[in-house]
């Protein structure tokens, strides 16, 4: 078993989307993504790493984007859609005999309990993954969003970001062949530059923290435990 020790990361936040859940499928949770992805945290976890991540709910329900609802109910659908995303994860974590407690900024006792900043800390401290759904709770701000502030609030040393390319490009490789991959970057180019990483609110809020991001392809699940162990992966956002 590999040592604490080899740590670089005591306290992590890691921000899923729910499209990291899809794999190849359209919609829904792909069970082999959701098993590799449990796997992987699963040895994280047994390096001693606090582990706090925030799931999106784009699989199901992207509020932001839905047509002919008004935009506070959109946003209340997605906040909904991130918490089933959470229990899947939940679920998967405890069959692999890991402590797992969701917490939802939605009250909704009967499947989750409430967030409060000392509970997660606790749990965290106790040697369990907490899992953070329905964003921050209100409308109009991204599941980017409340995974910085919830990295903030839970003390995280860093936050990965999770994405299906392997850091940050200068344009999306997808669609520009000619489009570089940045190693480093600054806070401030994220912004001047509009450089896809994570909306706005949540690059300025880490950059007034000083909290740095690490982004990088969640297609292949053992990134984390390299990240985690200092190596160098994907791209680092820092000032």
């Amino acid at each position: 078993m590999e040592r604490a020790s080899s740590v670089r990361y005591r306290r992590i936040l890691l921000k899923l989307s729910g499209e990291a859940l899809m794999g190849e499928q359209r919609f829904g949770v792909s069970r082999d993504v959701l098993a590799a992805l449990a796997d992987e945290l699963v040895r994280t976890h047994r390096l001693g790493v606090q582990q706090a991540i925030v799931v999106g709910g784009g699989n199901f329900f992207r509020g932001a984007t839905a047509q002919d609802l008004e935009r506070v109910v959109a946003d209340q659908m997605g906040m909904l859609a991130t918490l089933i995303n959470a229990l899947a994860l939940q679920s998967a974590l405890e069959k692999l005999d890991v402590p797992t407690r969701v917490l939802s900024a939605l009250e909704i006792r009967q499947v989750a309990e409430p967030f409060l900043v000392r509970r997660a800390v606790r749990h965290l401290e106790k040697g369990r993954v907490i899992v953070l759904a329905a964003g921050t709770g209100h409308p109009y701000f991204s599941t980017d969003t409340a995974a910085a502030l919830r990295a903030m609030e839970i003390k995280a040393e860093v936050l990965l970001k999770a994405t299906k390319v392997d850091g940050v490009y200068t344009a999306d490789p997808h669609l520009d062949p000619g489009a570089q991959r940045l190693p480093r970057v600054r806070y401030l180019e994220v912004l001047e530059r509009g450089l896809k990483v994570m909306d706005a609110t949540a690059i300025s809020l880490c950059m007034d923290h000083q909290m740095p991001i690490v982004v990088f392809d969640v297609r292949d699940p053992t990134n984390i435990g390299r990240i985690v162990r200092g190596e160098e992966v994907g791209s680092v956002v820092t000032g």
